[in-house]
């Protein structure tokens, strides 16, 4: 059985993406931004719960200071990228169930009480729609270079509050020169899928 999905655009958002290294300096706009959120808002988290927050570091005074907690191999990247952005999750995410969840309002209540609870259902849903963005990114025609080598503790303190707690940093751009590393090898499908 074949995919629906143009192949065109199966090579776009997978078979061709890559995490981008470099990036050349055409800057990433809000409209870019817009249209990417615009269309990953619609994928699914449990009870619709939407914890992903971004934070978009455009100041050359903000840039400085993120690169300062970044991983040393991941300083250049983030330094010259036309845009990063903060990935993080919103512990918090639950005051906005009753909108987001009308069915069910009272579920903010009988699920979400206890902190630990909450954190634990961010972690997963916030990181569900990081995987959205990184694919709404590629299907803006742009490349994402995520990472996670960074300090994390100090970004939460630099750039967030306690009650957000830091997934990912997101490089967005065009694909420089020598962007790519060779690609990795992947499982196969019996590897990954059992049936019972």
């Amino acid at each position: 059985m074949s995919l629906v999905l143009d192949p065109a655009a199966q090579d776009l958002l997978f078979r061709e993406a890559r995490s981008a290294n470099t990036f050349t300096d055409e800057p990433v706009t809000d409209e870019q931004v817009q249209a990417i959120y615009d269309l990953v808002k619609y994928g699914p988290t449990a009870f619709n719960q939407t914890p992903l927050r971004i934070t978009l570091v455009r100041s050359p005074e903000a840039r400085e200071r993120l690169v300062a907690h970044m991983a040393e191999g991941n300083r250049p990247k983030t330094a010259s990228a036309p845009l990063v952005a903060i990935l993080s999750a919103d512990n918090e995410f639950h005051e906005e169930l009753p909108h987001l969840f009308p069915a069910a309002p009272q579920i903010k209540d009988i699920f979400f009480t206890e902190r630990p609870v909450r954190e634990n259902a961010a972690a997963l849903n916030a990181a569900l729609q990081a995987a959205y963005f990184i694919v709404g990114v590629r299907a803006a025609g742009l490349a994402a270079g995520p990472m996670t080598g960074f300090d994390f503790e100090g970004v939460r303190k630099e750039f967030l509050d306690d009650d957000h707690t830091p997934l990912m940093v997101v490089n967005i751009g065009r694909p420089g020169p020598d962007a790519w590393h060779p690609r990795s090898p992947r499982l196969e499908f019996d590897q990954v899928v059992t049936t019972v």
